[in-house]
Formats: C-alpha cells, sequence, structure tokens
C-alpha cells in the first residue's frame, strides 16, 4: 500500500529527493507526480532535467539502475506538460482526472512518438533520444 499519496508534494518531493520513500513507493504513479511537481514549479526543460535526475538517482539507490529510461522519461513529461500539468488550479488527482491515459500504460502514449525498437535501444536508457514517428510537443 502507497502511504505517500498522504503526504504534502513539500514532503513528498523531499523525502524523493532524499531517496527516503520506500522502495514500494518506486512506481508509475509517484513518478508522474514528481514530474507534476516538476512541472508545477519549474519551466519545462529544468522539470525534466530535475525530474530525470532523481528518478534516476532514486532507482540506483535501490540498486534497480537499469529501471530508468531517459527517453520514455523526457518524452512523458513533455506529453503531461502538454496535457496541463503545469496548470495551477489542478491538483495532482485532478491533472490525473482530466488526463487519465497518463494513469494507465503508458507505453501506447509513447507509441504514437517512438517505435519499439527505438525504446529498446540501451541508449534511449541513458539519454534522450527524438521521437521516430510523431513529435513530441516542444
Amino acid at each position: 500500500m502507497d502511504t505517500t499519496r498522504d503526504f504534502t508534494d513539500d514532503i513528498f518531493l523531499e523525502a524523493f529527493l532524499a531517496c527516503r520513500l520506500p522502495p514500494s513507493a518506486f512506481d508509475h504513479r509517484n513518478h508522474l507526480r514528481v514530474a507534476w511537481i516538476h512541472l508545477q514549479r519549474f519551466p519545462l526543460d529544468e522539470a525534466i532535467e530535475r525530474t530525470c535526475a532523481g528518478i534516476a538517482r532514486y532507482a540506483a539507490h535501490l540498486g534497480v539502475p537499469d529501471r530508468y529510461h531517459r527517453t520514455m522519461t523526457e518524452a512523458l513529461i513533455r506529453l503531461m506538460e502538454r496535457a496541463g500539468a503545469s496548470d495551477q488550479s489542478r491538483s495532482f488527482d485532478d491533472f490525473l482526472a482530466y488526463a487519465p491515459a497518463f494513469s494507465g500504460d503508458c507505453r501506447t502514449l509513447i507509441a504514437a512518438h517512438y517505435s519499439p525498437g527505438l525504446l529498446d535501444r540501451a541508449d534511449a536508457r541513458s539519454r534522450f533520444l527524438p521521437p521516430d514517428r510523431l513529435p513530441l510537443p516542444s
């Protein structure tokens, strides 16, 4: 059970950045929450860098650095921003209700922009690769 849902955004982000969240909290919803908080507080490029660095650090802390995928993470953040994640009038739960596609398997969202072959490349995990299908929002 994820007890982080009761955390304020400040407490959640501080615990995440300090790698103090339990391993069970390293899930899709909380990855989205980290990105959403950063999109609420920073311009897109800074939100991308802060989110990607934090998720990569947390994955390494948990001993699963291979679970971090830079291209997918950055692409999702760009898609979240386009879907309204930086709108400060919406809470995180409001954003997910407004853009429910992010709550499910995000590979569907990514598939419009990236082929499986590109995402399976080793360098796509370690650095951002541009899409080989539809361009991402800038």
